[in-house]
C-alpha cells in the first residue's frame, strides 16, 4: 500500500492534480429509480454535478442518455466513471472530454422586463446573440437562446443590466465529434 503521508512522492502527486471539468455521457435503461441511483452516487461521495440532462433517446430499446458535467481531479473523475459503470442499469459511460472536444449546446429561456431605451437595447443585443423572441408584451420579452454555456452566460450578464427578470436553462446536451456513435 502506498504511503500517503506528507513528504511522500505519492502524497505530493495527489496534491499537484488540478480540478478539471469533464462531460460524461451515460447510456442507461429507462426505468424508475435510475436517476436517483446516479444522483445518489454523486451526492453520497461528495461529488458535484454542474449540469445534468437526461432523456429517452432509443425508444424501442427503452434507453435513456444522461449528460453530466462534473469537476474533479483526474483521479476523482476516473473514480466517478468506474463507479457509474458498476451501476446495474448503466450500459456505457463515455468521458466525452477525454474522447475529444465534444460538441456541447445548451438552451435557455430568458425573460427581460423593461421599457424605453433598455427595451430597444435588449432587442438589439438579442439579434447580435441570435436569440429569438418567443413571447413579448409592451413590458417584457422572453428570449430563446442556444449555444455554448459561455455564450449563454455572456448573454445573461448583459441582460442583467437591461432588466433580467428570470432564467430557465436546460443544462448541457453533448455528443462526441466524428462518425463513431456511443
Amino acid at each position: 500500500m502506498p504511503n500517503s503521508q506528507p513528504g511522500s512522492a505519492y502524497f505530493l502527486d495527489e496534491r499537484r492534480q488540478t480540478p478539471e471539468t469533464h462531460t460524461l455521457s451515460i447510456l442507461v435503461d429507462n426505468e424508475p429509480g435510475v436517476l436517483a441511483r446516479i444522483a445518489g452516487l454523486f451526492s453520497g461521495r461528495g461529488y458535484n454535478i454542474d449540469s445534468l440532462t437526461v432523456s429517452e433517446t432509443e425508444h424501442e430499446k427503452h434507453l435513456s442518455r444522461f449528460t453530466i458535467v462534473t469537476t474533479g481531479t483526474p483521479m476523482v473523475l476516473g473514480q466517478i466513471k468506474n463507479q457509474l459503470e458498476r451501476l446495474v442499469n448503466v450500459h456505457r459511460v463515455v468521458d466525452l472530454t477525454v474522447a475529444g472536444e465534444p460538441l456541447e449546446r445548451e438552451l435557455a429561456l430568458i425573460k427581460v422586463v423593461g421599457t424605453g431605451e433598455k427595451r430597444i437595447e435588449a432587442l438589439r443585443l438579442a439579434g447580435i446573440f441570435r436569440a429569438s423572441v418567443i413571447d413579448a408584451s409592451t413590458e417584457h420579452f422572453v428570449f430563446e437562446i442556444t449555444g455554448r454555456s459561455s455564450k449563454i452566460e455572456q448573454f445573461i450578464s448583459i441582460m442583467t443590466e437591461l432588466g433580467l427578470a428570470e432564467v430557465s436553462r436546460t443544462g448541457i446536451a453533448a455528443i462526441a465529434r466524428g462518425s463513431k456513435g456511443m
